[in-house]
This record gives C-alpha cells, structure tokens and sequence, in this order.
C-alpha cells in the first residue's frame, strides 16, 4: 500500500503543471509595483480614496481577522473609517513574489511591515492580493490579509 501510494504521489507530482507565465511577468510585476504605490502613498496620506484607487468595483477582501467584503462600495466606506480614526500605523510595503499565470493576470504575495516604534504591539500583514487587466488598467480582483505573528515556542 506504501508504495503504490508513493507511485501516485510521483506520477501526481510529475503531471503538475508550472502556471507563471514567463511572458507575462513584466507586466505582472509592474501591475503590483503601481498598486504597491498607490497602497503605500494612501497609507502615507490617510487618504482611502488613494488607497483604494485600483479596487475593481465587485472586489473580494478578506481582513486579517477572518470577516469578508465584497465590492468596492463597502470595502472603500470601510477604508474611510479606518484612515479617519487613524488607526494604520506607520508601515512600508514590500512586494515578497509575483506570478502571471496567464497575460492580464497577476498574483502577488505583498507584506505589510509596521513601522511604530513599539516593536511588541507591531502589526505587520501578508497580503495576497490578484490583479487583472481589463481595458489597459489593472484592478484588485481579491485581496486577503494575514497577520505576521511570531510563532509560539
């Protein structure tokens, strides 16, 4: 039984296709470079409507807290509550990996680091985030968050 399972775990692991377009990367990789920009310039600025600029209007988000919202409307009022009562702390963004499994598509690990000064109550993400090319313009299809925690001993 051990081996005929480790002959279908080969055989699976052989027919597994490799998905990144390698001719559509650049154009991945500067589709989430721009969003990266424009998260980081409306974190800077407070503004949810810079922040928000790329959102597609039926946009999937999920929160690092595990609640989801769909489309743009809720998840920009959502924002607006946010930037208002300043509660996002300092932060750089950084682009950790990117894939474009086919043209006008982008996947993207991004990770949010916290810059305050209080290291233990530092709140940094991993963002997955997928992009999508209609029209000449890139739009946040989906985007999920999760927290960047140090692992328990």
């Amino acid at each position: 039984m051990a081996t005929e399972q480790s002959r279908e775990d080969k055989a699976a692991s052989q027919s597994r296709p490799a998905l990144d377009d390698p001719s559509a990367r650049a154009a991945a990789i500067g589709a989430v470079e721009q969003l990266v920009a424009g998260l980081q310039d409306g974190l800077d600025r407070a503004s949810a409507d810079a922040y928000d600029r790329q959102f597609a209007s039926d946009v999937l988000w999920g929160s690092p807290y595990g609640a989801t919202v769909f489309g743009y409307e809720a998840l920009s009022a959502a924002h607006h509550s946010l930037m208002a009562a300043a509660v996002a702390p300092p932060s750089r963004y950084q682009i950790v990996q990117v894939m474009s499994p086919a043209p006008g598509v982008a996947i993207a690990h991004v990770r949010r680091n916290d810059l305050s000064d209080d290291e233990r109550n530092r709140f940094s993400e991993m963002a997955l985030y997928v992009l999508v090319e209609r029209g000449g313009q890139w739009w946040l299809a989906a985007g999920q968050n999760t927290p960047i925690a140090e692992r328990p001993a």
